[in-house]
């Protein structure tokens, strides 16, 4: 109906241009009508974008509607997909308006796209710690841990650290964020429990600090011995 009610607009006034104006040509007229559809191309070209940005995301679906996706600085759920453009509303309530023609032409993290989404956590022990008794705790912790899938199986690798033996605990859960976070809290708890009572310390961070006399480095001293060596 706009489109229709536009082009009536746009036929009528060309006829009052025509009668009003005897000596003005076809050619003319469709000389006018090729400048302004120039100028309104280079007036509405990011709408244009927009709009075609919008109609390839509807028609390939990178992303549907509750997806929770990561478009350039912002993260949250797909609240709706328009032509003009898609609207998100982050974990924290807020309502983000992104352009198609951005979102189209930039790379987008689908984080609900799959089934299962993998989380990695670190944990440090003591060097004097037994690795493999280390190992199968945490193994243990992470496979009982209530919201933790048993396909992909959990992994825990092993790796030296500054000042401890870290352990990478890689788990699968559903892939929305609050069960991730969710699981990740109920992890953590679990693994500090499981240390306390099979004794595996979690050490601090360690640094040595090495004092010296600063008065054996003094500039008045290397000046004396610089003239003393120059006489």
């Amino acid at each position: 109906m706009q489109v229709t009610r536009i082009g009536t607009w746009a036929l009528g006034i060309i006829i009052a241009a025509v009668i009003a104006f005897p000596d003005l040509r076809l050619g003319d007229v469709i000389g006018i009508l090729g400048l302004g559809s120039v100028a309104i191309g280079f007036a509405f070209q990011d709408i244009f974008k927009n709009f075609l940005a919008g109609i390839l995301l509807l028609v390939e679906e990178p992303f549907r509607l509750g997806d929770q996706v990561v478009m350039g600085d912002y993260e949250g759920t797909v609240e709706s997909i328009k032509i003009r453009l898609t609207q998100l509303r982050t974990y924290n309530g807020e309502l983000v308006e992104i352009p198609n023609a951005i979102v189209f032409t930039n790379p987008v993290r689908v984080l609900t796209a799959f089934r299962s989404r993998r989380t990695d956590l670190d944990i440090g022990v003591d060097y004097t710690t037994p690795l493999p008794l280390a190992k199968q705790t945490f193994l243990d912790i992470i496979t009982r841990t209530n919201g933790v899938l048993s396909a992909p199986e959990p992994e825990v690798d092993v790796v030296f650290g500054e000042s401890s033996i870290d352990f990478k605990l890689r788990y699968w859960t559903t892939p929305q964020i609050a069960e991730v976070r969710r699981v990740k809290s109920r992890v953590a708890i679990a693994l500090k429990a499981a240390c306390d009572e099979v004794g595996i310390a979690i050490p601090y961070p360690i640094r040595t600090v090495h004092l010296f006399d600063q008065t054996q480095f003094s500039e008045s001293k290397r000046l004396d011995t610089g003239d003393s060596v120059a006489q």
